[in-house]
């Protein structure tokens, strides 16, 4: 019997000493994953020794890995298990993205464009009255 994928991830970054480890439940925001998890690593080698460290473990347990990107850099790696998703980025690569917020938010609550602080829900607000 497999174990649970998500606890194994977060098993194996804690074993590398991953920073700030966050689990994101979007499954009611995409058909395309049910769990996002978000780490950081102080260095390219460290990022990369985690994204291998997920690997190997998920493997063990039987996991199947759909794909892996960006391990030719080791800035932000991201590892695809299908329902989980694990990015592993350095600090400074996490902070540009924050995909923590992105993938916070609702609909409602995003920006117009990049330069206004004006979102939908103000304007279909503005609408009714």
């Amino acid at each position: 019997m497999k174990n649970n994928l998500h606890e194994i991830i977060i098993n194996a970054l804690e074993d590398v000493k991953a920073q700030d480890i966050v689990s994101i439940d979007v499954k009611e925001l995409t058909g395309v994953m049910d769990t996002m998890v978000v780490a950081s690593g102080n260095s390219n080698r460290q990022v990369k020794s985690l994204a291998n460290n997920v690997v190997v473990d998920a493997k063990k347990a039987g996991f199947d890995l759909i794909g892996i990107e960006g391990d030719d850099v080791s800035e932000w790696i991201l590892v695809d298990f299908g329902d989980v998703i694990v990015h592993i980025m350095l600090p400074a690569t996490r902070v540009f993205y924050d995909l923590e917020k992105l993938w916070s938010l609702r609909p409602d609550d995003r920006p117009i464009s990049a330069d206004s602080d004006t979102t939908m829900h103000d304007i279909n607000a503005s609408d009714q009255d």
